[in-house]
């Protein structure tokens, strides 16, 4: 029997020969002239509704929004509320600012001592169809490497997206890492050679990173509260993609000041309002910008039918 199916927007069975081992259920063969290689799927992110959020609705927006373009919004819950040119909002006063957000803060019934910020679009930063090529790489390195490949496909859409530039800590290559913690997962970082500008060394030591750092520090988090999670989880997934960001003792610190009974999205949403040590609003975002990243994927791709990898069998 052949079996051939018509995928859109990432929904449906996957039937595939590829080896992959425990992720093979997630996996997408994408067939297009433009958009070819093998996805991770980001059906859960509709099923738990993540994406009716306000902050994974507001962080799309800006990472598609034009860097002379600014969004006016609530701080705690991302609710956007105006649009501004860039060039129009630094032309007023610090007074004309504050009577424009405190009339917001009326119009839409906030308190008054809720913080409004301005974020200016960010689509220069995030070039999506620059790193699509890469995440099927990313997918099958780790994959390759035994780790998760839903964490090289949330990294690569957010950290260094199609470029390869160097935070102002000093993180490099696609998945940036520091040098200490590529160091200490076994590549090269000297002054004569930095592996983690070498795509499969980077994932690697990324994938390295994850698998005996990131993830067992998550288990051992939950574990000692007896908190019930399952690896698949999206909001588990999450929660290691902050440790990921953070480092444990960061995320540690924000998981004992929520004190939380169970996990969950719920769990999640704490974090993106919480500070706690080094846990800061970069921190609370970053989650949300894998969830929103996520969402741009899945229409990138969605946006034309694509046939999964055909199989024969009885």
């Amino acid at each position: 029997m052949i079996k051939s199916i018509i995928f859109c927007l990432f929904f449906g069975p996957i039937y595939s020969q590829l080896p992959f081992n425990n992720w093979d259920d997630e996996m997408v063969e994408v067939v297009h002239p433009d958009k070819s290689g093998v996805l991770m799927s980001v059906q859960t992110i509709f099923d738990e509704k993540w994406h009716e959020l306000n902050q994974p609705f507001f962080w799309k927006h800006i990472m598609r929004l034009s860097p002379d373009s600014c969004l006016l919004n609530v701080g705690t819950s991302r609710q956007i509320l105006a649009k501004f040119s860039v060039k129009d909002w630094s032309k007023l006063s610090i007074n004309q600012k504050s009577i424009i957000k405190e009339n917001l803060k009326k119009e839409y019934n906030l308190s008054s001592d809720e913080i409004i910020k301005c974020t200016t679009g960010k689509s220069d930063f995030y070039k999506f169809d620059k790193v699509y090529e890469s995440l099927s790489k990313g997918v099958l390195a780790f994959e390759r490497f035994h780790c998760d490949p839903w964490y090289a496909q949330a990294i690569l859409l957010i950290e260094s997206p199609g470029q390869l530039l160097k935070s102002s800590a000093g993180a490099y290559g696609p998945f940036q890492l520091m040098p200490s913690v590529a160091r200490a997962q076994g590549i090269i970082v000297s002054d004569t050679l930095d592996e983690r500008s070498d795509f499969d060394r980077s994932a690697y030591a990324a994938s390295n990173l994850i698998n005996k750092i990131c993830i067992p520090n998550a288990k051992r988090i939950f574990e000692k509260k007896n908190i019930q999670f399952k690896e698949k989880d999206l909001w588990f997934r999450l929660f290691v993609m902050h440790i990921y960001h953070a480092g444990t003792i960061n995320v540690q610190a924000v998981f004992d000041k929520i004190n939380p009974s169970e996990g969950g999205q719920e769990l999640i949403k704490a974090m993106w309002k919480t500070e706690a040590g080094k846990f800061g609003n970069s921190s609370q975002n970053y989650s949300q910008l894998v969830i929103a990243s996520q969402i741009i994927l899945n229409e990138m791709v969605g946006n034309d039918c694509v046939r999964l990898f055909s199989c024969s069998g009885d």
